[in-house]
C-alpha cells in the first residue's frame, strides 16, 4: 500500500510524495526498505530532508479508565539537500534497520490486530508535512515462531494482541511500550489459570520471553498473577526441543506461589539461572483485536485483520515527535 499526498501546508501546486515499501513481512532487528517517490509541484523548492517515522496503536492504562493512541518509536533520515524542480520525478530507495522490539504483527501470514505504520516526513521551504500511513507488516523471528509453535501444540489458543503502554520491570526493554498476546489456557492447565499472556523482548543477544499467569482462586484465598522470564539465543532454534522448553516454562508458572517469578537463561545445555523479576508497567489491555482462534502450527484465521486508521491522539505531549533522528537510516535505541 502507498500513499500519495498533497503536501497540505504549500496548498495546490506542491510536491507529491509516494512511498512504497518493499513486499513481503519485515522482521524484529532486520532491514525494512522500498523507495520514497517524489513528484515536483508547479515551481521548484528546496527539499530539506525526508524522513521516515515508525508508529504503533498502543493502548494505555491510567486513572480515569484506558485510552488509545499513536506513539511513534523510530525516526530515520533518509535523504534531504537536494532541488526538486517543477514536474521533476526524483525516487530515493532507503534501507533502515527496525528496532529489535518492533512488535510482530503478523503469524503464518495472518494479522494479529496489531497495527503499526511507517509514517514519510517531507521538510520543503522551511514547512513539514508528515503524511498519511503505510501499514507496516512484522513477521515473527525463529525463536518467537517456536514459542508460538510450541505453545499451540501444548493446546493453548489465542485470545487477543495488543500493545501495552509502560515497562514490565526486571527486563532490557528499551520500546516505552510492549507487545502482550493473551492466550486461553491448555485443558490440562484450564483449572489452574484463566489465560496466560506472553511478552516477547528480542534484543540482539537473544530473546526474552516473559509469562504471566492469571490465576484462579481456590477456596480459601483470591486468584493473583504470576510472572516469570526465561531467556534463549537466536541461534540453534531449529535444534533446540521447544515443545518442551515452553511446557516445562508453563509448568514453572502456574506452579508459582507469590505474584514474583524467576528469571531463567536457557542456552543449547537447558542451563539456567534466578533473579527476581516483577511487572511494573499497566495490566492486561483487551480490545485491540478479537477472534477465537488456536495457535496451532498454521492456524492463525478467524482474527479481525488490523488496518491503519486514523491517528487518534498521544498518551503523553511529545510522544509523537520523541526520539532521536539518527541519520542515514541507523535504529532509535
Amino acid at each position: 500500500m502507498v500513499f500519495k499526498r498533497l503536501l497540505g501546508s504549500l496548498g495546490v501546486g506542491g510536491p507529491t510524495v509516494d512511498t512504497v515499501l518493499d513486499p513481503g513481512a519485515a522482521r524484529p532487528g532486520g532491514v525494512l526498505s522500498g523507495r520514497v517517490d517524489l513528484v515536483g509541484g508547479t515551481t521548484g523548492f528546496d527539499v530539506e530532508h525526508i524522513a521516515l517515522e515508525l508508529v504503533a496503536r498502543v493502548e494505555a492504562e491510567h486513572a480515569d479508565g484506558e485510552s488509545e493512541g499513536v506513539v511513534a518509536f523510530g525516526r530515520f533520515t533518509v535523504g534531504g539537500g537536494f532541488r526538486l524542480d517543477a514536474g521533476e520525478r526524483h525516487g530515493l530507495p532507503f534501507s533502515v534497520t527496525l528496532p529489535w522490539e518492533t512488535p510482530v504483527t503478523e503469524l503464518y501470514g495472518q494479522p494479529l490486530g496489531v497495527v503499526l505504520g511507517v509514517r514519510t516526513e517531507l521538510a520543503v521551504a522551511g514547512a513539514r508535512d508528515k503524511g498519511d500511513l503505510d501499514p507496516l507488516a512484522v513477521a515473527p523471528l525463529p525463536a518467537q515462531e517456536a514459542v508460538l509453535e510450541a505453545l499451540g501444540q501444548l493446546g493453548f489458543g489465542f485470545r487477543s494482541a495488543d500493545l501495552e503502554y509502560g515497562r514490565i520491570g526486571g527486563t532490557g526493554q528499551q520500546l516505552p511500550f510492549y507487545q502482550e498476546i493473551e492466550l486461553t489456557p491448555a485443558p490440562r492447565y484450564a483449572h489452574q489459570v484463566n489465560e496466560i499472556e506472553l511478552t516477547f523482548l528480542a534484543a540482539p543477544g537473544g530473546l526474552e520471553v516473559v509469562l504471566e499467569a492469571d490465576k484462579r482462586g481456590g477456596l480459601l484465598g483470591d486468584g493473583h498473577d504470576a510472572l516469570s522470564r526465561f531467556t534463549v539465543p537466536h541461534e540453534g532454534a531449529a535444534a533446540q526441543d521447544w515443545g518442551a522448553l515452553v511446557d516445562g516454562w508453563i509448568r514453572e508458572l502456574v506452579e508459582h506461589r507469590a505474584s514474583y517469578g524467576s528469571h531463567a537463561v536457557y542456552g543449547h545445555a537447558g542451563g539456567h539461572g534466578h533473579e527476581p523479576a516483577h511487572h511494573s508497567g499497566p495490566g492486561v489491555g483487551t480490545a485491540v483485536a478479537a477472534g477465537a482462534a488456536g495457535l496451532a502450527v498454521g492456524v492463525a484465521g478467524g482474527l479481525v485483520a488490523a488496518e491503519i486508521v486514523d491517528e487518534v491522539g498521544d498518551f503523553l505531549e511529545g510522544d509523537e515527535d520523541g526520539g532521536e533522528d539518527e541519520e542515514g537510516g541507523g535504529d532509535e535505541e
